[in-house]
């Protein structure tokens, strides 16, 4: 199994981490790191997240952070598809 970031849930990994950066940039090593605890966790529990009302698609938390993480499993890899602070809302 392999993990694979989308170009839109790269740009979004990146964004968030440097919006926290710019405050705080130890916190945005805590949350990086806590965000690839996610994505470790997901390659050896591909279905840990929930399953989302969009076919397919699954969703996890990277608690305590409010960060969640959208993804889909394949034959052979998860594809992330998002991430995003849980207050905005979901994409279309």
């Amino acid at each position: 199994m392999r993990l694979r970031l989308s170009r839109p849930a790269a740009r979004q990994l990146d964004g968030i981490l440097t919006h926290i950066a710019e405050q705080h940039p130890q916190g945005a090593q805590h949350v990086r790191e806590r965000l690839q605890a996610m994505m470790d966790l997901l390659l050896q529990h591909p279905f840990a997240g929930h399953a989302t009302t969009r076919r397919g698609i699954r969703r996890i938390v990277a608690s305590p952070y409010p960060y969640a993480i959208t993804y889909s499993v394949g034959v052979g890899e998860i594809v992330i598809l998002g991430v995003r602070h849980t207050a905005r809302r979901p994409s279309p």
